[in-house]
């Protein structure tokens, strides 16, 4: 994207991404900011931006935003999806981990509420990771059927490295009754990501939505 953008504004344009997930995982929706000191046809450039790039990657739209707008700390809410199928479907096999044991759906999402109650997640964050804080308020957690496929739903105002699909691992268990709600209290109190269950393969994750504050858009938007 930085080495279109530089082509077709012709001078060096850097990127910032609204934040960064694992390698493999997808985004459905992601958001980047860039400085620009002379006038854009915002449809033209769109137009010639998605010619540039690979067939993986779409721009949707551009927008104009106030001068301190940053795509990364100005976002208010991350949302993403984990896709779960329970038989071999060769549509998904890069797009979903397929796990064949049943799965407590109910329990699953009785333990998810679990997550409300607090706000410490260092049990779930990668190690040896350079935060300065494991503070997250999530504000969804749920689980449902769609299709051939389970996806679970989890919405938050930041994300730690690796948290989502820790999360999963550790709901899983719950799944296969190898956890109880129990056990998950005390997994995210102890603040020990040995504690918790396995992350689960990124190629099922998806960044699915990134909130903003419309205050940041100029009012032609």
């Amino acid at each position: 994207m930085e080495n279109a953008l530089s082509i077709l504004l012709r001078n060096k344009t850097d990127i910032v991404g609204a934040g960064r997930t694992d390698s493999g995982v997808h985004a459905k929706q992601m958001f980047a900011h860039f400085d620009v000191n002379i006038p854009v046809d915002r449809d033209d450039l769109l137009h010639k931006l998605n010619s540039f790039l690979p067939a993986d990657i779409s721009i949707y739209n551009i927008h104009e935003v106030n001068d301190k707008a940053h795509a990364r700390f100005d976002a208010v809410s991350r949302t993403y999806e984990y896709w779960i199928t329970q038989c071999k479907n060769p549509f998904l096999s890069d797009y979903a981990y397929c796990m064949k044991s049943p799965l407590d759906i109910k329990k699953m999402n009785e333990v998810s509420k679990i997550l409300f109650e607090y706000d410490d997640f260092q049990c779930f964050s990668k190690s040896r990771t350079d935060v300065k804080t494991y503070i997250c308020h999530i504000m969804e957690a749920n689980w449902r059927s769609d299709n051939e496929k389970l996806v679970f739903t989890i919405k938050a105002d930041r994300f730690l490295r690796n948290m989502v699909r820790a999360i999963v691992g550790t709901l899983i268990e719950v799944g296969t009754n190898k956890l109880s709600k129990e056990d998950v209290k005390k997994i995210i109190e102890s603040k020990n990501r040995s504690n918790a269950g396995v992350s689960d393969p990124a190629h099922g994750l998806y960044l699915t939505q990134v909130e903003y504050a419309v205050s940041i858009f100029n009012r032609n938007e």
